[in-house]
């Protein structure tokens, strides 16, 4: 029986204390899995950036990427290696280079989630160039923006069609404001979205292969309160609707970490926000929920690492339309996305190998984030987003709320 070392690549940006904990809980889990007639280990490094042979081959079995979405050489790098080295990556870049928000909306509504009416709106103003100035002149038909707002209905959000981070959003209750958010908007194409207001629940959902986790999320709270630590808030049902809404939307476009935004009007959940290549890693924003994250990720990127999990360039939508095809109560429907779900992301195996390779992660994750090291990394986050006097401040908030994940939930998963 030989002894083989798979290696998981951190593809890291700004990024600072989740690796850190990635890569010591790692070390400390101090794995020896027996698969296929070998003892496999496991050992982690940060993928560097630099020029590559496209013959040059890969060296990770695993990836688990930040930067794809925005940094084209790593994306590059990255597409290479999938394809000529057989490179299990989350999440799948073709899926993020081509999926903006809009097209995230077209495809959930054609599977008939209850995504609110939203339309695109042509860029305010342009560069000037030769073709597109004909192009425009030709056939750029003149609208009127009032008119459909008034369509829509206000309350609206208008937004950048492909999303970032909250940046450019503006609500408009009247014509003078969707007006004056289109004035402002410049060269970016919009949409225009009906508001789902009121709503009674604002949910994020982060899924890390088939690990969800719901969060109570409050967007009006400054950021290091957005993700309350609220216990019991949804009914049975209603928590398992949201996972199978974010179990279906991460599998349709092969993402493997992503997060899912869905707001409760009456007893309908309406999926707003569903295409966040990157989501919220860092303590400073997960705080009390940063051990599960930490804990999530290391459990499906080893899997992931030992079982030799297939990657699937090709999405195949087939499966969900076949579905959406058929005349069945929209909760039936959904269950039925999410059974092609769980079957994509290997639920049953995961569970398997997490009970029989993984059972003792809570233990050696707890003793982790109760050390010196732990809150180490909290303050090295801590000082690189705040002023140095609220430094130790906030440092003390972020531990004391890890603390108050482990007495509350014991490092349970």
């Amino acid at each position: 029986m030989a002894e083989v070392t798979r290696l998981i690549g951190l593809s890291l940006g700004a990024d600072v204390c989740w690796p850190i904990c990635y890569e010591e809980i790692l070390q400390r889990l101090d794995l020896r899995v027996p698969m296929g007639g070998d003892t496999l280990r496991f050992e982690s490094e940060r993928v560097t950036i630099e020029p590559f042979d496209l013959q040059q081959p890969c060296r990770y079995e695993v990836v688990i990427d930040r930067l794809t979405h925005w940094y084209s050489p790593t994306r590059e790098w990255i597409k290479k290696s999938v394809i000529l080295d057989d490179l299990y990556v989350y999440n799948n870049p073709w899926s993020l280079q081509s999926m903006e928000k809009q097209t995230t909306y077209c495809a959930m509504m054609r599977l008939g989630l209850p995504v609110p009416r939203t339309w695109m709106i042509p860029a305010k103003e342009y560069e000037s160039s030769a073709d597109l100035d004909v192009t425009l002149g030709r056939y750029a038909k003149l609208f009127d923006l009032d008119e459909i707002g008034e369509q829509i209905g206000y309350p609206v959000f208008m937004k950048p069609y492909h999303g970032g981070g909250w940046v450019g959003v503006t609500k408009a209750d009247n014509s003078e404001q969707l007006r004056a958010a289109y004035d402002a908007s410049g060269k970016t194409v919009m949409n225009v979205q009906k508001a789902v207001l009121p709503h009674d629940f604002y949910i994020r959902a982060v899924g890390l292969g088939p690990q969800i986790r719901l969060v109570n999320y409050a967007p009006s709270a400054p950021l290091h309160d957005r993700y309350t630590m609220d216990h019991d808030f949804l009914s049975a049902e209603d928590a398992s609707l949201l996972e199978d809404m974010t179990l279906t939307i991460n599998s349709f476009f092969g993402w493997d970490f992503n997060s899912c935004e869905a707001l409760r009007q009456g007893t309908v959940w309406h999926p707003i926000d569903y295409a966040n290549a990157c989501p919220d890693s860092q303590v400073t924003s997960l705080h009390y929920h940063f051990p599960w994250l930490i804990k999530a990720n290391l459990r499906w990127s080893i899997f992931c690492a030992a079982t030799d999990r297939r990657f699937h360039s090709n999405l195949n939508f087939d499966p969900y339309y076949k579905i959406a095809e058929q005349d069945l109560p929209y909760r039936e429907r959904l269950r039925a996305y999410a059974k092609i779900a769980r079957l994509r992301f290997e639920t049953d195996r995961f569970e398997e190998f997490c009970d029989k390779h993984l059972s003792h992660l809570d233990e050696v994750a707890a003793e982790f984030f109760s050390s010196p090291m732990a809150r180490d990394a909290v303050n090295q986050k801590v000082k690189a987003l705040f002023p140095e006097h609220e430094h130790e401040e906030f440092t003390e908030l972020f531990w004391n709320r890890i603390q108050h994940y482990l007495a509350e939930e014991g490092g349970a998963a």
